[in-house]
Formats: C-alpha cells, structure tokens, sequence
C-alpha cells in the first residue's frame, strides 16, 4: 500500500522560534516516517504582511538552514520554495473562480490579522485559495494541522468539492490530520508563543539575548522560599516539560511547589536545558550556512520534483475545465 502524501508549509515571516518548532517542525520532522512528505516554504503567502524584499530573501533562507538543520532529510521529503512552483498561482484562478465570496468572509483568519492591525488587502483576505492551491496541487492526502486551522482545511475542501462539482472529479480531497497533541508553547508573556505578539525565545542565536528572554518570563512576585501549589501554572515550568524527561520535570515539579527552588533557578535550568537540546542542530547549522550551494541546490531539486506533479494537476484541472 503506497504511503500518504503529507502536505505542510511554513512563512518565512521571521526567526523561528520555540513555538514552531514543538507546534509544526517537530512534528513534521517525525512524520517523514509515515509518509510521502512535501514540505514548502510558504513565500507568497509572506507576500500579505511583510514587504521588505531583502528580509524575504533572508528570512526564506533562514527556514531552510532552520528546517534541515532540526532534522528535515532532503532524501525522505520533498522540500521547496513555494515560488518555485509558479503552477501554483494559475490552479489559484482556477480555484477563485468557483470559491464563493461568503466562504472566504466566513474564515477567521482575515478577521484575526485586521483586528491586530495588519494592513487589509486582497492577498490577504484571498490567501484561503491559495492555501488550498497548495494543498490540492500535489494530490495531497493529508494535511496535519492544529484544532485552531482546522477551518483552512475545511475551506480547501469546500472550493474542491465545488470545482469537482462543476467540471468533474479533478482534485483529490485531503483529509486534516488534527494534532490534539500538539504542545501549544507559552510564550514569554503567557499568551500563545507568536511573532505577531512580540513574546518569543528563536531556535538559534546568541546564547546571551536568548538566556536573557528565558529570564524575562513573567512569573508572580513569590519567593524562592514559598511553597507554590499550584506550580503547574508556572510558564517556565511548562516549557520545561516540552524538553526535559518526565522524571527531569516532575523533580522541577516538585521543588518550586515545595518550596525548594525559587522561579529564577527553574528558569537558568529551562534555558541550560534548551541550550543543549538544540546543540546538534546549531552545529549543522554552522555547516549548512558555510555551504549555502548545497542548500540552494536541495530546494532546487524539491521544486523540480515538486513541480512535476504539480503541472499534471494543473494540466487536469484545465482540461476539466475547457481551457485545453
């Protein structure tokens, strides 16, 4: 029986931090062993918020350098630049064409970006078709997301059934696979870890700035002699469990609710306990970065790949539809 194709994509909208990794990378990386995986960075969709060409380039490399130093295998996963699969923006005409206008009012998305003050344009309250140009145009099968996106899903299949519905069956409905266990990771402030809300601890950088945003998590004004009963609210300490064993937690557990350990040690041991985890891939870092060819050459060779399947889709779809 043929693997699953699996689908997933990243904005390049700045460094990656502790929130992507535990929320999509990690799990995307375990997932190469389950399926036929195609893993793009989303550089259009960056195109709706950040309009700095120079810091697009950058930060796009940034993902890559990011993404195969933390464990993305070029040999298992097909892994590219959006943009470098220009099929993608014709099959989202295609798509626009039959997606209705109450569909893409409805998604929260839009709403969300407004409210916290991103600049409304077309892009960015069009972009649900071109998310779901990029889930239909590979055939993909399964596309793992959060409880929160589980609409992006739904609005893909809704333009798809509805194009299937008025030129024939064409595109392959994907099905969400919704990761109830996905770590939703505290940032610095107790609220969701989010560039959008200014609150994150990056991957990779200088060990000084990241300790320093380690020790800047908020915490209440108890001190390290006070017994804290309910310690399991405690950001550092919930952060500390996405890293450490369970029995490194539970001790961690049980000495800042005794009493025994004050929020300023737990802090110095969650940033030594990160420091070290993301060892290895700093090091591999360093290597892919002195050797930017190589890198270059993979999301080449991801998009040539990518590419070949995506131009039989969109071949079908404008077949179906009368255009050829």
């Amino acid at each position: 029986m043929a693997k699953p194709r699996i689908l997933s994509g990243i904005q390049p909208s700045g460094a990656l931090h502790l929130g992507n990794y535990f929320g999509m990378m990690k799990p995307s990386i375990e997932l190469q062993q389950k399926g036929e995986c195609f893993y793009f960075i989303a550089d259009y969709h960056s195109m709706t918020s950040l309009f700095d060409a120079k810091q697009r380039r950058q930060n796009v490399l940034d993902v890559a350098l990011d993404f195969l130093s933390l464990g993305i295998d070029p040999e298992k996963t097909v892994f590219f630049r959006q943009s470098d699969v220009p099929e993608v923006t014709e099959l989202t005409w295609l798509l626009s064409t039959v997606t209705p206008m109450g569909l893409l009012e409805r998604c929260h998305s839009y709403k969300d970006k407004t409210a916290r003050g991103i600049s409304p344009n077309h892009a960015l309250f069009a972009y649900p078709v071109l998310m779901a140009a990029d889930i239909l145009i590979y055939d993909s099968n399964i596309v793992p997301v959060g409880q929160d996106q589980k609409q992006h899903l739904e609005v893909t299949r809704d333009i798809a059934i509805k194009f299937n519905q008025t030129y024939g069956e064409t595109f392959v409905l994907p099905d969400p696979m919704i990761r109830s266990d996905v770590a939703t990771v505290p940032g610095t402030d107790g609220q969701k870890m989010s560039k959008s809300y200014g609150n994150t601890i990056e991957i990779f950088g200088s060990q000084k700035p990241i300790r320093k945003k380690f020790m800047g998590i908020v915490t209440d004004s108890r001190g390290p002699d006070e017994p804290k009963p309910d310690a399991e609210k405690n950001l550092a300490l919930q952060m500390y469990r996405l890293i450490a064993s369970e029995s490194e937690y539970q001790e961690a557990f049980e000495k800042l609710r005794d009493g025994k350990m004050g929020y300023g040690d737990l802090k110095k041991t969650l940033f030594q306990a990160c420091w070290d985890h993301f060892e290895p891939a700093r090091k591999k870092r360093e290597e892919l970065q002195a050797n930017l060819d190589y890198v270059n050459e993979i999301l080449k060779k991801g998009a040539e790949k990518a590419r070949t399947i995506a131009t039989s889709v969109v071949d079908r779809a404008k077949s179906n539809s009368g255009l050829k």
